[in-house]
């Protein structure tokens, strides 16, 4: 689909069931996502992106949340996805907000995952990212998991943010700080599923609960025993939540 890669657990769509369409976190790839597509791929479509600039993506990487939803629902115009359901790992989870929030009626549902109405980053990110990007990449395992997952289970994350481009994961992390919808998430009128975890260090669970309070009717499930990478971390929890979630719908 033009210069977005994706991975998905069939191909063609089927046309009588709805399309998840997962989008990665900051720095990484689609490939985190390998879990829930495999798993889920005989109750729904499941598509991975990789945004602009990111792992087998052609572009540039952005600044603004609100630029990669715009080439999001491009994207998923372009697929023709049926039921298209948006679900989003913390910069994708920020997505999935502005994609309600920007297109209401195109989407009747939306999966939020560990992330925020609001996404201050930690001024040391940025000033790791820039000074040393190699020291922030060995360090990114120990603040993104709990401590009672094995880091050898998300080597797929730590193998994509080694392959991603310095530049571009700045330019996520700024997005990710300029980011601020608290304010508007009472227009949010679609089903929305919030999941967090509890050992998350970036995204703490009390930011899965504000959204949920403030989203009508949004459903919150909490994650045991999962960091920040929880869909890596218990994929088998979170493939549940989702499945549970899109048969509600």
């Amino acid at each position: 689909m033009g210069s977005m890669a994706f991975r998905a657990g069939r191909w063609p769509l089927d046309p009588g069931l709805p399309t998840v369409v997962f989008i990665h976190g900051s720095g990484v790839s689609g490939v985190i996502w390998h879990g829930q597509v495999e798993a889920l791929a005989d109750e729904m479509n499941t598509v991975a992106l990789d945004l602009p600039g990111h792992g087998a993506s052609g572009g540039a990487g952005m600044e603004s949340v609100a630029g990669y939803a715009t080439v999001v629902d491009d994207f998923i115009s372009s697929l023709r996805a049926p039921l298209p359901i948006p679900c989003g790992l913390s910069l994708g989870g920020a997505v999935v907000l502005q994609l309600l929030l920007e297109y209401p009626g195109k989407y009747n549902a939306g999966i939020v995952i560990n992330s925020g109405a609001r996404l201050r980053v930690m001024p040391m990110i940025f000033e790791a990212i820039e000074k040393d990007y190699q020291a922030f990449l060995a360090a990114a395992p120990a603040f993104s998991i709990s401590e009672k997952t094995d880091p050898s289970s998300v080597k797929p994350f730590t193998d994509a943010m080694a392959a991603c481009p310095p530049a571009v994961a700045l330019g996520d992390f700024r997005a990710c700080d300029a980011f601020d919808v608290m304010e508007r998430l009472g227009e949010i009128a679609v089903p929305v599923l919030v999941l967090t975890a509890s050992d998350d260090k970036l995204t703490p669970p009390k930011y899965g609960a504000f959204l949920a309070e403030r989203i009508a009717g949004a459903t919150l499930v909490n994650i045991e025993d999962a960091g920040h990478l929880s869909p890596m971390e218990q994929p088998e929890e979170v493939t549940r939540a989702i499945s549970e979630f899109v048969r509600t719908l």
